[in-house]
């Protein structure tokens, strides 16, 4: 008995597979030059589509580096100002490069550079970029390295964008504080340009007061000098504690008797403030102390700017070009005879799916069951393409 099923199982299968091999030779043509046509058909489009080509320069992100002498001036200065100042990290160094090669301004400036809004045939600004958004890619390796690609139909115009993006990067970084050095630079410029207005001011309020009898007998020159030039002794000691706090401890002699020191002028200042001149030559003396107060801190501030210049040069360019973007010779479209014959298996594919659905659907007639199942198949179908059938018993 089983031995019968065996049998009639097997016989089923291969009464299966006849009709699997029927059906292929009953439309053999179809399926043999179905697909050659269409892969004919699409290799002859794509000689239609436009060559593209990719150019792809390399640079290298600027690393972190360590605090130095001006640095540590520049902590203290911030902290005498109530400022701050912190430097970016290295590990959001690319990260933020990045950023600011897919930043709007360097879009606009390279929309501009190259024409691309009378390129591309757009009206706004907006959709340029757009463009310029599609063919470009930036990405980071896993070495740290920063490739900007530009694909374009022009090989020379693909090198020519993809250099554009390292030198916006390069004039933007000049424009932005960035790295540490340039951020000292930059609180310093603003915290000079303060200095300087508010020595003018301080020069103009001394000429307006007028010099009396009286104070040029107190001689404030004597008592203003003295005033300034211990607030100067005290910011240059402060500076130098600032320093040493980077590489000695606070029980190191030189550092605690620096910090003695530094306590000695605080002390001999107090004593200072406290001789104060009669009240008809306070005015005098307090304005010529505000005048060279202002004096020795725009001179600071200019020594502390130079410094951080220096700085700046010694860290050299902040991008480092590692690869220059050449015209490339090679054509980033796909090959036309992989075309081809992608096209040749996915119409394959696709004709031997229709003929084996086609066959099914007129199998399905000797069959009650069958026919049934394809009748809700075809309503279904039907419903999805003509959704009005299903309101048409309603309107009635």
């Amino acid at each position: 008995m089983t031995d019968n099923n065996y049998l009639d199982q097997v016989d089923e299968e291969g009464i299966r597979w006849l009709d699997v091999l029927q059906t292929l030779s009953e439309n053999a043509r179809l399926l043999f030059f179905g697909p050659i046509v269409f892969a004919l058909v699409i290799w002859g489009l794509s000689w239609l589509v436009p060559p593209k080509y990719e150019a792809t320069t390399a640079i290298l992100p600027p690393q972190q580096q360590s605090q130095g002498m001006a640095a540590a001036a520049l902590a203290q200065l911030s902290a005498m100002t109530g400022m701050g100042g912190g430097g970016t990290s290295a590990g959001g160094q690319a990260a933020m490069y990045i950023g600011l090669l897919k930043s709007r301004t360097v879009a606009d400036r390279l929309v501009d550079r190259f024409g691309l809004m009378r390129m591309k045939e757009v009206k706004t600004r907006e959709d340029a970029r757009e463009v310029l958004e599609r063919v470009t890619r930036v990405v980071q390796g896993r070495d740290g390295i920063i490739s900007i690609s530009v694909i374009s139909k022009i090989p020379k115009l693909s090198s020519d964008m993809a250099n554009a993006y390292v030198h916006e990067l390069t004039v933007l970084s000049d424009r932005l504080a960035i790295t540490e050095a340039q951020e000292r630079r930059v609180f310093l410029e603003k915290e000079l340009a303060k200095a300087k207005d508010g020595l003018t001011k301080a020069e103009v309020a001394l000429g307006e007061s007028g010099i009396s009898e009286g104070a040029l007998k107190f001689n404030p020159a004597v008592l203003g000098q003295g005033l300034a030039t211990l607030k100067a002794q005290i910011m240059a000691k402060e500076l130098q504690l600032a320093s040493m706090r980077g590489y000695l401890s606070e029980n190191n002699m030189d550092y605690r008797l620096a910090r003695e020191e530094l306590a000695a002028l605080r002390a001999q200042m107090t004593k200072f403030e406290r001789a104060e001149p009669s009240e008809a030559n306070a005015e005098y003396v307090q304005r010529y102390r505000d005048f060279k107060y202002h004096e020795v801190l725009f001179e600071q501030l200019a020594k502390q700017l130079e410094l951080a210049k220096l700085d700046e040069l010694r860290e050299g360019p902040l991008v480092q070009v590692v690869d220059v973007a050449v015209p490339p010779e090679r054509k980033t479209n796909l090959h036309k005879a992989i075309i081809a014959l992608i096209a040749w298996l996915v119409a394959g594919i696709v004709l031997a799916g229709y003929v084996f659905v086609r066959h099914t659907f007129k199998a399905s007639g000797q069959n009650p069951e069958d026919a049934e199942k394809v009748a809700v198949i075809r309503a279904g179908f039907l419903r999805v393409i003509k959704p009005w059938q299903r309101r048409r018993p309603m309107a009635r």
